[in-house]
């Protein structure tokens, strides 16, 4: 497997994308729902578990669980309060389905990481944006 330093410095140094395709083919090809299953099963958790302590409407975590809707980043935020994520976990899914990944320097996200880092919950995440004057994550 290639790793991502290693296909910047291809990308970097390859002429063609060709070459650099032939070179590197493991790119992350990988659906939420088949993402979230994976953290399900390798974490042991009750999808009714995670809906719970994530806040979202069951219908709709199911429909995500289901890879029938694509969530916002609050949501996948939201689930990754509800799955117990570490930060580093939080911000793998948030970049492989495309999000921005949470920054130190944003307030909202400075608030966020602390909660991850301190295993809070999102209620007590949610309380403490609020006090800063920063949008909850629903």
């Amino acid at each position: 497997m290639v790793s991502t330093d290693d296909l910047m410095n291809l990308l970097k140094s390859e002429d063609s994308y060709d070459s650099v395709i032939e070179t590197a083919p493991e790119f992350l090809d990988l659906a939420l729902s088949e993402h979230l299953a994976q953290i399900i099963t390798e974490k042991n958790l009750k999808k009714s578990e995670i809906i719970a302590k994530s806040g979202i409407e069951r219908t709709y975590a199911y429909q995500l669980f289901r890879g029938e809707k694509t969530p916002s980043r609050d949501k996948l935020l939201a689930l990754s309060f509800g799955m117990k994520l570490t930060l580093e976990e939080t911000q793998t899914l948030l970049k492989v389905h495309g999000y921005a990944q949470l920054y130190a320097k944003n307030k909202r996200d400075s608030a966020i990481i602390f909660a991850l880092n301190k295993g809070q919950s999102l209620i007590k995440l949610n309380e403490n944006l609020y006090s800063i004057s920063e949008a909850i994550v629903t």
